[in-house]
């Protein structure tokens, strides 16, 4: 059996193996509200034949959005509409599903990407005001942030804890607390964009405080039976930011406080950000996160297409698990086509049977009667 399509558990989840499909933001729906194309883009997924699927992000509050048209789960609307979406999907899907718990901070109340994307200018009748570790904008073209209040910061962890209650109630297996990609948990760890004078910001252990608050208070929120982790950009790019180092560090501690995978991204928290884009970029990352032999699993990501690649990673130590993103927006088969290039199977829906190439013969095995 190759390494990919091995077994793997994320704290109480078992995955049949190690293809993740990584969190897409979708910008597709209207007040937060999961709908009709949220049950074709997921249900799609769910037939892959990856290990598990991972919701886009999905903020905590309204302000907390990416854009006007992000998926939410913050009241009981957005709570009935996801549930109607997952029990659909679930019906027809093994796959376990989780969902990226979010809140974009200063990166908030923005076009939707085809739209142009950025700061939604402040005249805008679809923009509001953003809140952030400091006044600090994003691009120094962007409407400034509120600095969040002590009152404000208990109110974010607020928000993600009744957030985790309500993606456990409608029957989600996995959460991922969104620290990665310059939005408010990463915007706290980062000297970037914290320049605080309080208790959370300035030193590192300060810095990390509001992620490793979330992380804990949504641990104990919701019961064992679900996974909860963490996607960190290792790295803001710039000079002076968040690291390497400093990731490895807030490894140590959230692997002492449980965390049952870290998902190992980079960049997005500064338009300066110089990124060397190579196939595979990030896993040197998450490489060095593995070397620390850690107890939670470390899942790469990042330009990872091919999966002779996906293999040499997991077996040369240098990540648990391999996330697929665009490509697999690409390729919603890529898991089909990988279990035939390293020799392996999977279990399709029995519906899809009969469409197993003939040069390609073994690669389907057929559920149990």
């Amino acid at each position: 059996m190759s390494q990919l399509f091995s077994p793997v558990s994320f704290g109480p989840l078992s995955l049949a193996n190690r293809i993740v499909i990584a969190p897409m933001c979708q910008y597709s729906s209207t007040d937060g509200l999961a709908n009709d194309w949220h049950q074709i883009h997921l249900g799609q997924l769910s037939q892959s034949g990856a290990g598990l699927l991972i919701l886009e992000a999905t903020a905590v509050l309204p302000e907390g959005r990416i854009s006007w048209a992000d998926l939410g789960l913050w009241d009981d609307a957005t709570e009935a509409a996801l549930k109607h979406v997952i029990e659909a999907v679930k019906r027809w899907s093994p796959m376990p599903i989780g969902v990226q718990l979010a809140h974009a901070g200063r990166k908030a109340s923005s076009a939707r990407p085809w739209d142009g994307g950025g700061a939604l200018p402040a005249t805008d009748p679809r923009a509001w005001t953003t809140h952030a570790p400091s006044a600090i904008p994003f691009s120094p073209t962007d409407p400034a942030p509120q600095a969040l209040d002590l009152a404000g910061i208990d109110a974010v962890v607020e928000a993600f804890v009744a957030a985790a209650q309500r993606a456990e109630r409608i029957g989600l297996d996995l959460i991922e607390l969104h620290a990665a990609h310059g939005y408010l948990l990463h915007q706290f760890l980062s000297p970037l964009s914290n320049q605080r004078d309080d208790e959370y910001g300035g030193s590192l252990q300060n810095r990390m405080r509001l992620l490793v608050r979330v992380f804990d208070a949504v641990r104990e929120a919701v019961s064992d039976r679900i996974a909860v982790g963490v996607r960190i950009s290792a790295s803001d790019w710039v000079a002076g930011g968040w690291d390497i180092e400093q990731t490895t560090t807030l490894a140590h501690v959230l692997d002492g406080r449980g965390c049952q995978f870290l998902h190992v991204s980079s960049g997005g928290n500064d338009p300066r950000q110089q990124i060397p884009l190579s196939p595979g970029y990030q896993v040197p990352f998450a490489q060095a996160i593995k070397a620390q032999k850690l107890r939670m699993p470390v899942i790469a990501v990042g330009l990872i297409t091919d999966p002779a690649q996906a293999e040499s990673i997991l077996r040369h130590g240098h990540a648990d698990a391999i996330a697929l993103a665009r490509g697999i927006l690409y390729d919603p088969r890529w898991p089909w086509h990988a279990a035939a290039a390293l020799g392996d199977s999977l279990e399709p829906a029995p519906q899809y049977l009969r469409c197993e190439p003939r040069e390609a013969r073994g690669v389907f095995i057929a559920p149990p009667r």
